[in-house]
C-alpha cells in the first residue's frame, strides 16, 4: 500500500487528508444525530404537565440545554411568557436547530465534490511526467504502461474517497429531514396547549 502511495506522487496526499476529515465527520455526525438524545420520548408530555414551572428562567435554561427538542420548546415558552409570537419564535429557533444538525455537512459535500477532481489532477500530472520523460529519452512500452497505471491510482483513490462521502452526505440529509419532521409532529400537543393558554388569557 505504501509503495502505491509513494508512486502516486504528491497529489494523493490531499486525498488522504480529505478521506481522514470525511471519516471524522461521518463518525461525529453519527454520534450527534442520535434520535433519543435529540428527541427524548417523554419530554413533551413532561413539559406539558409542568408548564407553570417554566416561568422560572433557570428551568427554562435547563430545558433549552436539554436537547434539540427542548430548545424548541424553550423558545415557545419564552415567547409565551413574554406575550410574543410563539410560532415565529419556534420557527426562528428551528433554523438554528437545523444548522446545528447540519454542522460540518458542507465540508463533507465539498470533499465529495473535490476528491474526483483532485484524483484527476494527480493523474494528469502523472501523465505529463511520463511523457516528459518519454520525450527526453526512449522508454519501453512496459515502462510507459506501468507509469500510466501509477498515474491512474490518483483517479481511483479520488473516486474511493468521493463515493462514500457523497453517500454519507445524502444519508445524513435524509436523516436530518426525518428528525426535523419527527420534532414537528412531537411538538403538536405542546403547541396546541400554548395556543389554548394564549386564548384563555385573552379578555372576553
Amino acid at each position: 500500500m505504501w509503495s502505491i502511495i509513494s508512486a502516486a506522487g504528491w497529489p494523493i496526499w490531499p486525498l488522504i487528508f480529505g478521506s481522514i476529515v470525511a471519516l471524522a465527520i461521518v463518525f461525529e455526525r453519527i454520534w450527534a444525530l442520535r434520535k433519543k438524545e435529540l428527541i427524548p420520548a417523554s419530554l413533551v408530555a413532561d413539559v406539558c404537565k409542568t408548564l407553570p414551572q417554566f416561568k422560572d428562567r433557570q428551568n427554562l435554561a435547563r430545558l433549552e440545554a436539554h436537547s434539540a427538542l427542548g430548545s424548541l420548546m424553550a423558545a415557545g415558552l419564552s415567547a409565551f411568557y413574554k406575550n410574543e409570537d410563539i410560532e415565529a419564535a419556534m420557527q426562528e429557533k428551528s433554523i438554528g436547530v437545523q444548522n446545528r444538525l447540519e454542522k460540518h455537512l458542507d465540508v463533507l459535500s465539498m470533499i465529495a465534490s473535490a476528491a474526483p477532481l483532485m484524483g484527476l489532477l494527480g493523474t494528469v500530472i502523472g501523465m505529463i511526467e511520463i511523457f516528459a520523460v518519454q520525450g527526453s529519452g526512449a522508454q519501453t512500452p512496459e515502462a510507459i504502461a506501468a507509469g500510466i497505471a501509477v498515474a491512474l491510482y490518483n483517479t481511483a483513490f479520488g473516486l474511493i474517497v468521493a463515493i462514500p462521502a457523497l453517500v454519507a452526505y445524502r444519508l445524513f440529509k435524509i436523516r436530518i429531514n426525518n428528525l426535523l419532521e419527527t420534532m414537528g409532529k412531537s411538538l403538536e400537543p405542546f403547541e396546541d396547549l400554548l395556543k389554548q393558554a394564549v386564548n384563555s388569557r385573552k379578555p372576553g
